[in-house]
């Protein structure tokens, strides 16, 4: 399956002989190479790859360290650190150490990576939640990264491997990309209290109309965050004593699509001037809210927060 610009596959196979840019060593903080994919690595590659590994480690469980590849056809072996000397390992080793080759990747900027089970071999974890934690990070990444991997590769060594990782990876990144993708999509509003009534917005982009104050909260931002800006931009107002007041989340209360909103009480600071996609603004008085054609559900919204 494809995500933006980043195909993802799952093979059963040798990750030793796969033609891609960099591959994954599921290792131990201290680079020493043993048994497993890094046995492999080792014997494929030749010892030269574990003496330069040596040389950087050791390193922290959860992060990740790269050296050449040796014979390998691949240019690059990226070892991470899934466990230490215990050979224990769980899962915020394995979200860190996924996590952190990936952003190695991007510094080396290649095009191709292939990783295998990260912490599923001696440290016994399991295959299912490593494809979920694995799947999970990689979609964060290709999400967030300005990244320039084109083509990441989940290679699994056994049947059984190889059979789990496949459901699981691309039944999970197709929840997420084809379900959750499709919303709801999280909104805030604001009742913005000024001495001489509240703030609306009159729209300039459809649904048009009055509105409160709002807009969508953008990834990675808290909806206290979200909403301060939101004020901001539409009102040139910064907000002081902020408190949630209720969420609302009936399907059809945004004729675009399904939206959730919470909406918060502040106290307006500054001058108010109308901006971003706010035509022009208004305070307005509680006795002449019912004077104004409402956008989405907020006459509502107003209405609670009168009582």
């Amino acid at each position: 399956m494809k995500i933006r610009n980043c195909e993802i596959e799952v093979i059963e196979g040798d990750i030793t002989q796969l033609q891609v840019e960099a591959i994954v060593n599921a290792a131990n903080n201290k680079l020493m190479m043993g048994g497993g994919v890094a046995g492999a690595i080792k014997k494929k590659g030749g010892k030269g790859i574990e003496e330069e590994a040596r040389r950087k480690g050791p390193i922290r469980v959860g992060e990740a360290a790269v050296t050449s590849a040796g014979n390998l056809p691949a240019k690059y072996v990226i070892h991470a650190a899934t466990m230490g000397m215990d050979f224990k390992t769980d899962e915020l080793k394995i979200r860190q150490s996924c996590a952190n080759s990936l952003e190695l990747a991007k510094n080396l900027r290649v095009e191709s990576i292939a990783f295998p089970a990260l912490g599923c071999g001696v440290g016994g974890f399991s295959y299912l939640a490593a494809a979920k934690i694995m799947a999970q990070e990689i979609f964060r990444h290709i999400k967030e990264a300005q990244s320039s991997l084109c083509k990441i590769t989940f290679c699994l060594y056994d049947r059984k491997a190889y059979t789990i990782f496949k459901q699981t990876v691309f039944r999970y990144l197709d929840y997420i990309v084809n379900k959750l993708g499709k919303g709801p999509f999280v909104t805030v509003d604001a009742i913005i209290e000024m001495p001489e009534g509240i703030v609306l917005i009159k729209r300039s982009n459809p649904p048009f109309g009055w509105a409160l104050p709002g807009g969508f909260v953008d990834y990675a931002e808290s909806l206290e965050e979200a909403v301060r800006r939101e004020a901001k931009e539409e009102t040139g107002l910064d907000l002081e004593d902020l408190k949630q007041f209720h969420t609302y989340s009936e399907p059809l209360r945004d004729p675009r699509f399904h939206t959730i909103s919470t909406v918060y009480i502040a106290k307006g600071c500054g001058v108010p001037k109308s901006g971003s996609d706010a035509a022009t603004l208004n305070i307005v008085k509680p006795a002449a809210i019912n004077d104004y054609n409402l956008a989405f559900d907020h006459k509502k919204i107003i209405e609670d927060y009168l009582k």
